[in-house]
């Protein structure tokens, strides 16, 4: 069973969209090269973002192996957000998506391309 974080850990008023409940449920947490996060990772990870974009409410939910790619709800700006972790705070932007279900195509694309 995936460890994702508890209600009292999740930013006031944020709740896993139904549909990445779903996904997780289903056990689709490696979709090679992008990995759900769970466990002391997922804290570890989350906490590091908040420090390091202090500007920014990202909760991350899966990262990329192959770089250091997260995506997160953006809670400001309410879509789904890809930031590179670890780049300097206004360069660590990526790519957005209007909700969790856009992010999964892609994730189910790059899927496709990384076995390819």
């Amino acid at each position: 069973m995936t460890d994702l974080l508890r209600t009292v850990e999740l930013p006031e008023g944020f709740a896993y969209p139904a549909e990445f409940v779903r996904v997780v449920g289903l056990g689709l947490t490696h979709l090679e090269p992008w990995w759900i996060f769970d466990g002391s990772l997922l804290r570890r990870r989350a906490t590091g973002l908040s420090e390091r974009y202090p500007e920014r409410r990202p909760v991350p939910f899966a990262r990329r192996e192959d770089n250091d790619d997260v995506a997160c709800w953006d809670l400001e700006g309410g879509d789904v957000a890809v930031i590179h972790d670890f780049a300097s705070p206004g360069w660590e932007q990526r790519r957005t998506f209007p909700d969790f279900n856009a992010w999964l195509r892609q994730a189910v694309e790059d899927l496709i391309e990384h076995g390819g």
